[in-house]
């Protein structure tokens, strides 16, 4: 089993879960996704942040969009419930600097409008629908502190419910001393990036199991994402790094943090253990190798997975292997932070409002 390795910055700060005092200033970051609705609230702490309170609950918004084109009434409720109980937290806690996201399944959804609309008359959150580029640029932002500095190259991997960023992250020059540098939340060294609209909903959806999974079955989601990916050649400029063992990847979802409790072999999902640690390619091939010779019960028993995510984990393990075989790296680093962080790493940052998003060399949006 792999020894696990602290990471610096947002995962090593504690949790203080007193009520707000009106002593400091509390920030606030919530992301409703195609599957989750995650809010962080949190208060400066050096150049990182101490956690006050936080909340993630599975919703699935985007389940049957892909099918339908429109989100269910029921999957807008379950929403609603969650974004009701993150409304009451920001309130109770007198947050002060609170930005509210969602992303694919509002940006795609025919009543996406609609229903930010309604959110904001049930709730009082008025959710800010980001494009797939400031998407991105948020993930790498919150992912910041597990990048390898040492290294020319990272490619960061956010892989959501209905879509999934790649981000290809440019580190030449800098050296092991830590400095900051370029890498700052608002304007992170990105030199290419691409959405592709097939995440772990989507792509569970467009597989659909139907009983004991297979190696066949796996490879067809593998080339499903791999076909979406490959012509793509916008960061190119960064592919000698990545042959010459300079370069690595970081996976950010729940998906992937899952693969990583499974490869710990953790009694029950333990953040601590998770965030920043290294998995190599094999790693993470032997965890989905045990994933798929289990039935969808066996994983949904699986501490570090459950019911919720049971249907969803492998097709989160078949985007990941995709990445690996057409952008080959020894080393993965798992990240259990993304968007909530960069939002508050940007707020904190003093720049609150908008600002325009990376400007790579080449980029390409959702085709």
């Amino acid at each position: 089993m792999a020894q696990a390795s602290r990471a610096p910055g947002v995962a090593q700060h504690g949790r203080d879960r007193g009520e707000g005092d009106g002593s400091k200033v509390l920030y606030g970051a919530l992301d409703l996704g195609t599957n989750n609705c995650r809010l962080l609230i949190a208060t400066p702490n050096g150049r990182g942040f101490r956690v006050v309170d936080a909340y993630s609950r599975i919703v699935r918004l985007g389940e049957g969009l892909s099918l339908t084109g429109r989100l269910s009434e029921a999957a807008m409720q379950r929403a609603l419930a969650a974004l009701k109980v993150s409304a009451e937290k920001v309130r109770r806690r007198g947050v002060s600097r609170f930005k509210a996201i969602a992303t694919q399944a509002c940006r795609s959804a025919q009543n996406g409008s609609e229903f930010i609309e309604r959110v904001a008359t049930e709730t009082g959150l008025r959710l800010e629908v980001i494009s797939p580029e400031e998407e991105a640029r948020l993930s790498v932002a919150g992912c910041l502190n597990l990048l390898d500095r040492t290294d020319a190259a990272a490619l960061v991997v956010d892989v959501g419910g209905g879509s999934t960023e790649l981000s290809w992250v440019d580190l030449a020059g800098r050296g092991p001393d830590g400095g900051d540098g370029r890498l700052s939340p608002d304007r992170p060294p990105i030199r290419a990036w691409r959405s592709i609209p097939l995440g772990v909903v989507t792509l569970a959806e467009q597989f659909p199991e139907g009983g004991q999974p297979s190696q066949d079955w796996f490879r067809s989601m593998v080339d499903c994402f791999r076909s979406r990916l490959e012509d793509f050649p916008g960061a190119e400029v960064l592919r000698p790094a990545f042959a010459a063992g300079r370069a690595h990847i970081v996976g950010t979802s729940g998906a992937i943090t899952s693969l990583a409790g499974v490869h710990l072999d953790l009694p029950r999902y333990d953040r601590s253990q998770v965030d920043g640690i290294w998995m190599t390619r094999a790693d993470c091939e032997a965890a989905s190798n045990r994933l798929i010779a289990m039935s969808l019960a066996e994983r949904g028993a699986q501490p570090c997975i459950g019911p919720e995510r049971a249907d969803l984990v492998l097709a989160g393990a078949a985007i990941l292997q995709a990445v690996q075989e057409l952008w080959p790296c020894e080393r993965v680093r798992v990240a259990d932070r993304g968007l909530r962080e960069g939002i508050l790493l940007s707020l904190m940052s003093g720049q609150s409002r908008r600002r325009p998003g990376p400007r790579p060399r080449a980029r390409e949006a959702t085709q």
